[in-house]
């Protein structure tokens, strides 16, 4: 089959490898959209430090291909979306149902080959069933929408709070929804970048603009939360958290990266400044909600690429100008049976 190979920091290509094998508890999935996300790119980067080579992708959905012996839970045919999560189960985090802070912590398509290939090998626990109907590329952003499951269990939040969103990506635009649904009085949304604004007007969100002074709220906002991960949008919205709210770091900055905060404020104003990091019993609940309708695919998905042209679209993805990328591997894919066809 073909997957992306990232074989060394900086080096990536689509190669042929061998086709996956399920174990006694394991599914195949024929990936039908896998997306890119900014993970991707720190691993491309060596940030993370991953066993390398590996095949990237953790955000991906598609059908069941084969079964291992020990799988009843779904069936060869099913339409399924995957919970990248590995977590060891045992060490001190996972035993306080932490975990996301699993001090073995590892994941399908950031330690293990994940979804940007043909077909990828995924524990049945890690399967959610996709109901009949639904589109099992949409069912991608069922990742994605997890992790901001998650962003929303750690928030302090209350009907009619008002949110500041930074970043109009897709964490952003999904985190905006959610306030929506959450019983927002307001949600306005911060990008530098006019272009991604479309999106947030296409959503019918408060206020869509490129810097926050454009917008009034003497007291501030009670909920912000920074899905940039660019210290001049944290250092700004920490400035525009109202007394009594919440500060959310929900992008991903670069280990190095550092941020001024004003401690006297943080004590005065009795601020709360939290964090939230990847999935954790979040998967199921964020399927049913993408189910229900919670999220616009139409408007969150930009772009939709073959797997052969995932180099290119690791570079759209990196010039800022897009909301999700999908590699959807079926694009480039002669028809005909795939190698578990009996």
């Amino acid at each position: 089959m073909r997957a992306a190979v990232i074989s060394a920091p900086g080096e990536l290509e689509v190669a042929t490898v061998d086709d996956p094998a399920p174990g006694l508890r394991e599914v195949v999935v024929d990936v039908a959209a896998c997306g890119i996300c900014g993970t991707d790119l720190h691993i491309l980067e060596g940030e993370f430090a991953p066993s390398l080579p590996v095949v990237p992708g953790h955000e991906f959905a598609g059908e069941v291909v084969a079964v291992g012996s020990g799988v009843t839970e779904v069936l060869v045919g099913d339409q399924v979306a995957v919970d990248p999560s590995l977590h060891c189960g045992e060490c001190r985090y996972c035993r306080r149902g932490r975990g996301n802070l699993c001090e073995r912590w590892a994941a399908i398509g950031v330690t293990t080959a994940g979804g940007a290939a043909d077909y990828a090998v995924v524990p049945v626990a890690n399967c959610f069933v996709l109901p009949e109907g639904c589109d099992p590329a949409d069912a991608a952003l069922i990742e994605p929408l997890a992790c901001a499951v998650r962003g929303f269990d750690v928030l302090q939040h209350a009907l009619a709070d008002h949110y500041l969103v930074y970043g109009a990506g897709t964490m952003g635009l999904m985190m905006a929804q959610l306030a929506q649904r959450a019983g927002a009085a307001t949600v306005s949304v911060v990008d530098i970048n006019p272009s991604r604004l479309v999106a947030a007007r296409e959503l019918s969100l408060s206020y869509a603009v490129t810097a926050a002074d454009e917008l009034e709220r003497e007291r501030g906002w009670d909920i912000v939360i920074d899905c940039s991960g660019a210290v001049a949008a944290i250092e700004d919205g920490l400035g525009r958290v109202a007394p009594g709210g919440t500060f959310l770091q929900f992008g991903v900055s670069a280990e190095q990266a550092t941020a001024r905060i004003s401690p006297y404020r943080i004590y005065n104003s009795e601020i709360t400044i939290t964090g939230s990091m990847a999935v954790l019993h979040s998967f199921e609940r964020a399927g049913e909600l993408f189910v229900g309708g919670a999220l616009r695919p139409d408007v969150l998905i930009s772009d939709r690429v073959p797997l052969t042209d995932y180099a290119e679209a690791i570079t759209r993805f990196q010039s800022g100008d897009s909301r999700k990328i999908q590699v959807q591997p079926r694009l480039s894919r002669n028809s005909g049976e795939h190698p578990w066809t009996s």
